[in-house]
């Protein structure tokens, strides 16, 4: 990754985190990569079983049949020795611990990084180190502004330790700024069943 700070506003998805809250570890898109680190092309044949394809002419000793299906590797991150891949790689996972691991040596190692930077604050926000996520989200905001997307992170994250009032402050603010989010009408979707159980977040 480079040094520079990260000025893209694309909310990006992270795995099924957004459908238990709203939270994200990175400010641009991702290029979706196979186990190689290749970019993956569209699929448009319709075929999501990762499946090799139909039969083959011209594979010795196999006849036409092709060769035989081989399962497909685990997924990796582009660059594996890359600390921000590592941390991303484990948020996902749900290692939350590893995650914070490898995004505290990213901003160790580009403290301008402000991917890495809210991919700390939210693996402190899962590990329940709110002191830890508050300093990762005032770096942030130095960096970058008041974005939508850290906005609407530190709203999950007030709302994962109860606090109902700070948390529709910063996620209105967030809404003002970008009214058609879906991810920030999740999240205050989510925060109005808590309120109404009076219940925090998960």
């Amino acid at each position: 990754m480079s040094v520079g700070v990260k000025h893209s506003v694309m909310v990006v998805m992270v795995g099924s985190l957004w459908l238990a809250g709203c939270e994200t570890t990175s400010l641009k898109t991702p290029e979706f990569l196979n186990w190689n680190g290749e970019k993956q092309a569209n699929n448009t044949a319709g075929d999501t079983t990762g499946s090799v394809g139909g039969p083959k002419e011209g594979w010795p000793g196999i006849g036409d049949k092709g060769p035989p299906a081989q399962p497909v590797p685990p997924a990796m991150p582009s660059t594996p020795n890359d600390e921000l891949s590592l941390g991303r790689m484990n948020f996902n996972q749900g290692n939350y611990g590893l995650a914070e691991r490898y995004y505290r040596r990213a901003v160790e190692g580009t403290p301008r990084e402000a991917d890495a930077w809210l991919g700390l604050a939210a693996s402190y926000d899962r590990l329940r180190r709110f002191d830890l996520a508050d300093r990762a989200y005032n770096q942030l905001y130095g960096l970058v502004g008041r974005t939508p997307e850290i906005l609407n992170n530190q709203g999950y994250s007030m709302m994962l330790r109860g606090d109902f009032a700070h948390a529709r402050t910063i996620l209105t603010e967030a809404r003002a700024k970008d009214p058609h989010n879906p991810y920030i009408a999740n999240n205050i979707a989510l925060l109005e069943e808590s309120v109404r159980t009076k219940k925090a977040v998960r």
